[in-house]
């Protein structure tokens, strides 16, 4: 009885490592969300520098937005590519959204002062989405995942997981 406990906790601790997923919810866990026509939720949010973000300053352009966390192995092991797809001229802006005292996030403070420490982030566009909001808004349940805007506001999907910028380049290609 207590190998078959061990091998179950090992078994249960394994499935837990196996992702970045912040909250538990394996009935809505879809890699590739789609959404009904609804418009992407607007947001207010400040940047590193202090700098304040709307959605409605993206309108008629198409949106890229990648949620992660500094905890994140994951989310990581994609920034160098993540800052290659910023840099690059694109028919898309990109954009990141990290979750400062929630979601496991270190605060805003902490974060910033580590973000600087980061190599290969010059790019990268940090919003500050203080306590969480719009990673409930926009109906995340993990890390990383990616959300695409079409140039009318609607949020055209949700995806879970890393995304290579070649996939995501061309779903671009195929939203308005």
């Amino acid at each position: 009885m207590k190998a078959l406990s061990k091998i179950l906790m090992i078994l249960l601790i394994a499935i837990g490592l196996s992702g970045c997923s912040s909250k538990e919810n394996a009935s809505t866990a879809n890699a590739d969300q789609l959404n009904d026509g609804k418009a992407a939720p607007s947001f207010e949010l400040v940047d590193l520098e202090g700098n304040t973000h709307q959605l409605s300053d993206y309108a008629g352009e198409k949106v890229y937005i990648k949620f992660w966390a500094s905890w994140c192995s994951i989310c990581l092991a994609g920034m160098n590519e993540l800052n290659t797809l910023a840099g690059e001229e694109q028919d898309f802006k990109v954009l990141t959204i990290v979750s400062p005292s929630s979601n496991a996030e270190k605060d805003s403070e902490s974060f910033a002062k580590w973000f600087k420490g980061v190599e290969n982030t010059s790019n990268i566009q940090v919003l500050l989405d203080e306590g969480g909001n719009m990673f409930e808004q926009y109906g995340i349940i993990g890390y990383p995942t990616s959300v695409y805007i079409g140039s009318d506001g609607v949020l055209v999907k949700r995806q879970q997981g890393h995304i290579g910028n070649e996939q995501i380049k061309e779903a671009f290609g195929m939203i308005q």
